[in-house]
């Protein structure tokens, strides 16, 4: 497995690219992101050299804790020996999560398409989680922010849609951090319809500056 992001392309039953979920997130500003890009300037820090080293430890445990899930192999030779083991600190955290609940995946980095708001997207997990249909994202870093909900609350309408379940119990995001000090961070919540707004207004945003910039050049 190669570390270098891969960005899957959606299409709609049509045959047309519809944009992601964090493409369309892409929209909205991220205060916490800024701020702590300004702190790592005033130290003397590359913030894009530090993101991107930050980054690849986090799809690393993330692949880590889907391979396990899915039951399947993982290479890990494209990373750094520091990043492997900062990986490994996150998903050990997991386990240690997963020791406390009985977790059984129904569909587990799923590409799916929503055909009805014109998007598309790859939930980390919906399955039973003690016995409750959940939607979960996992997530690696300091802490549980806005977005993480709004794109919870994207990847739920997805499921729904796709799968035709619509008795959701609730959604999740577990935030798993990436030193031994970090424990894990999980929040729950029963329904995600107001995030759910959020993310459409985004969608629109995303949509009008499209045909924006094909006006300009029509």
């Amino acid at each position: 497995m190669s570390k270098a992001k891969i960005h899957t392309q959606y299409k709609n039953k049509a045959g047309e690219r519809v944009p992601g979920v964090t493409t369309i997130l892409g929209e909205l500003a991220k205060p916490a992101l800024i701020h702590w890009s300004w702190k790592l300037g005033i130290q003397g820090l590359d913030y894009k050299t530090f993101r991107d080293d930050l980054a690849d430890i986090g799809t690393l445990a993330h692949r880590m804790i889907m391979c396990h899930i899915k039951g399947d192999t993982l290479a890990q030779e494209d990373y750094t020996p520091t990043q492997i083991s900062k990986a490994e600190n996150c998903f050990l955290k997991y386990l240690e999560w997963e020791r406390q609940h009985k977790v059984e995946g129904i569909l587990v980095e799923e590409p799916m398409v929503s055909e009805l708001y014109g998007y598309g997207g790859t939930p980390d997990f919906f399955g039973n989680i003690d016995g409750q249909l959940v939607v979960m994202d996992f997530k690696t870093g300091k802490g549980i922010y806005d977005e993480y909900w709004y794109q919870v609350a994207a990847y739920g309408q997805l499921v729904e849609e796709v799968s035709g379940v619509s008795n959701i119990h609730g959604y999740r995001v577990l935030n798993i951090g990436r030193d031994e000090t970090e424990n894990f961070i999980e929040e729950q919540r029963r329904g995600v319809a107001r995030e759910f707004d959020i993310f459409l207004s985004a969608l629109r945003i995303y949509q009008l500056k499209k045909e924006a910039r094909r006006d300009t050049h029509a």
